[in-house]
């Protein structure tokens, strides 16, 4: 490991960094604050995604797989947040009502970043990944370079599989406007009539049937060579046979997003489930969000497709000769795994995987597991456990985002045939998620539990689990408290904190939570210990922060730890700049969006920031306060937005147990400590990697892993040594 650690950090100082910098984007608030505007930074997080793609370090079917990452949240980022600045634009133009931002203005600055990045990825594709590819004899073949037998094999496969499904359209101006279907991919086509070869030339479009075919195909090939071609150079080949009578002059492909904001978000009343499968319907026919096309198209093409698609200049954007590069993650791996990282297999833990008594381990201490490193076994058997056990009544889950095959989801059914009382709040609002989750809801309904939907206006994001048990005459709760989703397939690549505790401070507050989601009632007691958005969220963070400041101007150690995924919210932000001037240290690890801007002298030089992309997405949220000596340490569902601390049901829980405390610690100093995927955030957005000066390469998700790996051997071990006690004293 050291030898590997050693040569990366080695080659990561030929890593280049982004050149999209936003030094020119920063807006300065009321308060001569300086903020970065929430999706310019955004644009700059996803481009660390793209920086992945381009480092020789990672693993050459990583590097496309990341491609895949990077397009993946174009594409969503599109469809979302762009469709959204285009309706202000629209609004802005009708009513001629100034708004907070120009969104004409903020429209451009996206465009200008995109197009700049979408040319690195195409430098990247074609310059990079297809010579490495070459390398390990992997060879995209075009139609050119097809050899008699692929070429026959190729035109077999159309007639076979692809024929009914290219749907070749003749475009006539003002008369033929085909629906562009969502995320669909097409070849427009420039075509001559060879019966009037001096007449205008004539444009056609034909599906890429991506959503019914693979979009890599295997070819015919000589031993030991993998040559392998897209579908869209398979409708390149075959589009001759589509329109007899006409020459192909050439063929460009093109992609239209479409807006897929709910709207709902601000709802008070009516139905709402109904108006989400309602808007779920509207999602695929929704206005122009983005038209993506070949920027190698003549103008005379793209000037008759923005007129045909009734498009403008705000829609466009440039791509290279292939688009919905998120297909990527279908890419064949051809049974070459050592193009891919190599295994970090999760390791057991064991103490809550291994004991015969699940309840009295629970009872006996808080337990703590990091997902994806430790299994998700101990969570599954969570509900698994209490679906069994004749002594639990009631198992109470919030549901975000949920696997369509799920164990846990089958736990919970099981429990209701127990004659368990069950009761489930499914978040219907989880964008992209929301059929599943309303697929979920209905099946749940039907064996029996009870289902809670969503609250107009507001979003809920905790990620809590309780369960009650009797023990004797008494009643006793057990709580799963997360960072992360109940969902068994992100556990295997969201990188997340979980806790499980019988501790009364905790479950207690647990419990008015769920009631409060059951019966829309404020809770009587309140909150004293858990953060719960909607009630003390923001004002005790507040007072955090503030006491920090505090501490700091009576010159006292003061000191914050932030690990989030968004930093966003003006308001805290701005307290975060006053705890700088005042003399706070503030460590900050921000995987996305962070608004705020380190390094500013006189407002925030004692800000650091940075951001970790690696195998692993990271989403534990973590706040560390300094606090006077008394270190609270808090784990959380919440990131630092608007949206999170001011219009969701979030949970921030602390952490009162000293072993879980420490391993918190450790793992962020890990992450602080890295110097191989860590990226800096300032000012500039320049993303450089993190250096400092150290001879010893420090990856933090693999030391992580190994600090693990090594606590789990112990934690076994100690199991033995237990039992093999226990059966001796049996034996004796």
């Amino acid at each position: 490991m050291a030898n590997f650690l050693d040569n990366t950090n080695i080659q990561r100082n030929n890593r280049s960094t982004s050149n999209f910098n936003t030094a020119g984007l920063v807006q300065v608030s009321e308060n001569n604050f300086p903020f970065i505007h929430r999706d310019i930074s955004w644009l700059s997080f996803n481009y660390r995604v793209l920086q992945e793609a381009k480092d020789p370090t990672v693993p050459l079917f990583e590097r496309i797989k990341f491609l895949a990452i990077y397009s993946s949240n174009l594409d969503e980022f599109f469809r979302v947040r762009m469709a959204n600045h285009r309706n202000l634009l629209r609004v802005s133009k009708k009513t001629k009502r100034e708004l907070d931002i120009d969104p004409k203005q903020l429209i451009k600055d996206i465009q200008n970043i995109v197009d700049k990045q979408q040319e690195e990825f195409s430098r990247i594709f074609q310059e990079e990944i297809i010579p490495e590819l070459k390398n390990h004899n992997i060879y995209l073949l075009r139609r050119l370079e097809l050899n008699e037998k692929q070429k026959e094999f190729v035109e077999a496969y159309f007639k076979d599989h692809m024929l009914p499904f290219v749907q070749p359209v003749l475009l006539v101006k003002n008369k033929i406007r085909p629906f562009l279907n969502n995320a669909a991919l097409y070849l427009s086509v420039l075509l001559q009539d060879k019966s009037a070869p001096n007449a205008p030339h004539d444009f056609a479009i034909i599906k890429i049937p991506s959503d019914h075919l693979p979009r890599f195909i295997k070819l015919p090939s000589i031993p030991n060579r993998h040559d392998i071609i897209i579908l869209d150079d398979i409708v390149r080949h075959s589009v001759s046979w589509m329109f007899p009578g006409y020459d192909i002059l050439d063929t460009f492909s093109i992609k239209l997003t479409r807006d897929a904001e709910l709207y709902i978000d601000d709802e008070f009343s009516g139905d709402l489930i109904q108006k989400i499968k309602e808007s779920l319907i509207k999602r695929q026919v929704g206005p122009a969000s983005r038209f993506v096309y070949d920027r190698e198209m003549p103008d005379d093409l793209l000037d008759f497709l923005k007129e045909a698609f009734d498009l403008d200049k705000y829609d466009l954007l440039q791509e290279g000769r292939y688009h919905n590069n998120f297909d990527f993650f279908q890419f064949p791996d051809l049974g070459l795994t050592n193009l891919k990282n190599p295994p970090m297999p999760s390791l057991p833990y064991h103490p809550l995987e291994d004991t015969k008594d699940y309840w009295q381990c629970l009872r006996d201490q808080d337990h703590f597991i990091h997902v994806p490193y430790h299994s998700y076994e101990s969570v599954v058997r969570f509900f698994e456990e209490a679906a069994k056990d004749p002594k639990v009544t009631h198992i109470k889950v919030i549901q975000y985002r949920v696997a369509r095959k799920s164990r846990i989801m089958q736990a919970i059914q099981d429990a209701v045939k127990a004659g368990k009382q069950v009761s489930v709040f499914i978040e219907v609002k989880a964008r992209f998620d929301e059929e599943a989750n309303l697929e979920w809801g209905e099946k749940l309904e039907e064996a029996g539990v009870t289902v809670h939907y969503s609250f107009p206006g507001v979003k809920v994001h905790s990620k809590l689990a309780l369960i009650r048990r009797i023990e004797g005459k008494d009643a006793r709760m057990y709580g799963y408290l997360s960072t992360g989703n109940f969902h068994e397939d992100t556990a295997k690549v969201y990188s997340d904190f979980g806790l499980f505790t019988a501790d009364e401070r905790l479950t207690n507050e647990m419990a008015r939570v769920f009631s409060f989601l059951e019966t829309v009632k404020v809770p009587q007691q309140g909150f004293e210990h858990l953060l719960v958005g909607q009630f003390n969220l923001r004002t005790e963070l507040e007072k955090l922060i503030e006491f920090e400041i505090e501490q700091a101007k009576a010159g006292l150690r003061a000191e914050i730890i932030l690990k989030i995924n968004s930093l966003q919210d003006q308001a805290i932000i701005e307290k975060l700049y006053r705890a700088s001037q005042a003399g706070v240290k503030v460590q900050l690890i921000i995987r996305g969006i962070c608004s705020l801007v380190p390094g500013i002298r006189g407002i925030s030089e004692n800000i650091s920031a940075i951001s970790i992309v690696d195998r692993y997405l990271e989403h534990a949220r973590v706040f560390i306060f300094y606090h006077g000596g008394e270190e609270l340490i808090y784990l959380s569902s919440a990131d630092w937005m608007v949206r999170n601390l001011s219009y969701r049901v979030e949970t921030a829980f602390p952490i009162y147990s000293d072993h879980v405390r420490n391993q918190i610690k450790d793992f962020i100093a890990i992450q602080l400590s890295d110097n191989v995927k860590a990226r800096i955030i300032d000012k500039e957005s320049s993303n450089e990697y993190r250096k400092d000066g150290s001879d010893l390469a420090i990856r933090s998700q693999m030391e992580t892993y190994y600090y693990i790996k090594r606590q789990s051997e112990r934690l076994n071990m100690e199991g033995q040594l237990a039992s093999g006690e226990e059966e001796a004293g049996l034996n004796g």
